[in-house]
């Protein structure tokens, strides 16, 4: 009898035990302590300043060698610098970001690497070089080219994005980007939809892969098919996706394709709000509504990004004519500037895991696109300046 009861004791204070600690008293909860939580170090002024002073010192190098190497090639009678500043500003920025990653100094400069920024600074005043009454002075075939561009560009690549199953968000800045003009447009678009960094930084990235190549072959290929210089010009505005290599492009080839190319790139220009304000609206009745829900115009204008109304403001006081000669020189400076620290940044923040994590997908459908994007420009640059002679 006195071994069962020990054993039943030994049973009761086990299973007592076992209840206490699978059902902790409620007494014990209310005196326990909330655990800390783990709360990001405040960013210093510091910080913000160090790495400002990095960008301008990064800035200045690339300004440096793109007049030494601008020098060099006028030395051999190529009077337009073929490697635009902006490819510079990027490779600067590659090398910058393995020095400071190597050093383990990256994260305490990261948050003064403000990429959006700088790309919204520039893509402000980028507004004053679009004249809506230069554009039509020219004559109406660089914007009907540039609306059929657009358009079939557009919703060529959303729909063979949309068959690889990308992201929303990232169909939406690569069909921008490839379609309208690059880096701007791309930022344009990411703001409308509120895509993720890493997207802009991967779509920027393949922009200014294929743009460097695109400059340099596409004045080859061009005079080997024995095209006039408006239809060159047309090619290349329509086609090649920063303003910088248009121009350079059209300036290997000549003059007059120099012109038309700048004209038809301008008038692609014009749909980055356009396509901004359509994105907006897209996103938030379609792709980000709730069964049963109504999104209100006031919805639509808080998504809508807001540094796209200083582009179509300032484009629209240069059509104006309010801004003298000097103030667009000076303007136009300006963006360069703003555009150069955007470009470094691009570079500090580019992670090669990053990319490597997008898989293969988002880079086969922007080469698809991008091809379609060649064949097209070069099909109606010849119908539009060669046949019509618009």
């Amino acid at each position: 009898m006195s071994t069962n009861k020990r054993a039943q004791g030994h049973i009761s204070a086990t299973s007592g035990k076992s209840t206490a600690a699978k059902q902790p008293s409620l007494q014990s909860n209310s005196t326990k302590k909330p655990e800390k939580q783990r709360v990001a170090p405040k960013t210093q002024a510091w910080q913000i300043l160090a790495a400002l002073a990095l960008l301008l010192v990064l800035a200045l190098l690339v300004a440096e060698l793109d007049a030494g190497i601008a020098a060099w090639f006028k030395g051999r009678g190529v009077d337009k610098n073929p490697l635009e500043y902006p490819l510079t500003a990027a490779v600067i920025g590659l090398i910058a970001s393995f020095v400071l990653r190597r050093t383990q100094t990256y994260t305490l400069l990261k948050p003064g690497i403000r990429t959006e920024l700088f790309l919204k600074i520039g893509l402000v005043l980028l507004g004053a070089r679009i004249s809506l009454g230069q554009i039509m002075s020219k004559g109406v075939g660089g914007l009907l080219q540039a609306v059929i561009m657009v358009s079939s560009v557009f919703f060529f690549t959303w729909w063979l994005a949309g068959k690889f199953k990308l992201e929303a968000t990232l169909k939406a800045v690569m069909a921008t980007a490839v379609s309208v003009c690059g880096v701007s447009a791309a930022i344009a678009a990411a703001g409308a939809v509120l895509a993720k960094k890493e997207e802009v930084t991967y779509v920027t990235a393949l922009v200014i892969i294929t743009a460097l190549p695109m400059m340099v072959l596409m004045p080859w290929i061009a005079q080997g098919l024995g095209l006039p210089p408006s239809v060159a010009g047309g090619w290349f505005g329509g086609n090649i996706d920063t303003t910088a290599a248009v121009v350079g492009a059209g300036t290997m080839f000549g003059p007059d394709a120099q012109a038309v190319a700048a004209v038809v790139k301008m008038a692609q220009n014009v749909f980055i709000g356009i396509a901004a304000f359509l994105l907006a609206v897209y996103f938030v009745t379609n792709v980000e509504r709730r069964p049963g829900e109504r999104p209100s115009a006031r919805v639509i204008w808080d998504r809508f990004p807001k540094f796209v109304i200083g582009f179509i403001l300032l484009s629209v006081l240069t059509s104006l004519g309010v801004f003298s000669a000097d103030a667009l020189k000076a303007l136009d400076g300006l963006s360069k500037w703003a555009f150069t620290f955007a470009f470094i940044a691009i570079g500090i923040d580019l992670s090669v895991r990053d990319l490597r994590g997008m898989g293969w997908k988002p880079f086969a459908v922007y080469m698809a696109a991008t091809v379609f994007n060649t064949l097209l420009a070069l099909g109606v640059a010849w119908l539009i300046f060669g046949v019509w002679g618009l």
